[in-house]
């Protein structure tokens, strides 16, 4: 009896959660449209994964310099993706989401307003 309830929730796990997996992996690019079955998920490396990080994104997109620029920008709240200001380089951008990432409104690359320590050396100056 115990085999046969495995046996049954194998079957459950392989066809409802095994959809929901196989759209997410579609949804954040990681697999192709025509790529919808397990046998593909399984195949998945690494370095499919790291592809689709923000970090890695953002330097491909030629909106830094490497992939560490576009890591110390992401921490320092410069890239938004669409109009969601996001801070965590590992964010694993969707495909639908990829052609809205940009600098922020508020990245002083963007305004070009004087940043938190340009401003104050610049009015310690001025005081002086």
């Amino acid at each position: 009896m115990a085999s046969f309830l495995s046996y049954r929730y194998l079957i459950y796990l392989i066809i409802y959660i095994g959809d929901a997996l196989i759209r997410r992996m579609v949804r954040l690019g990681l697999l192709k449209e025509n790529e919808r079955k397990l046998d593909y998920v399984l195949g998945l490396t690494l370095s499919q994964m790291m592809e689709r990080r923000l970090q890695t994104v953002v330097a491909k997109r030629k909106l830094a310099n490497s992939v560490h620029h576009a890591r110390i920008l992401i921490r320092q709240r410069h890239i938004s993706v669409g109009k969601q200001l996001v801070n965590i380089p590992s964010y694993l951008v969707r495909v639908s989401s990829e052609q809205h990432i940009q600098l922020a409104p508020t990245s002083v690359f963007k305004t070009g307003k004087l940043g938190r320590t340009k401003s104050k050396k610049a009015a310690a100056a001025k005081a002086e």
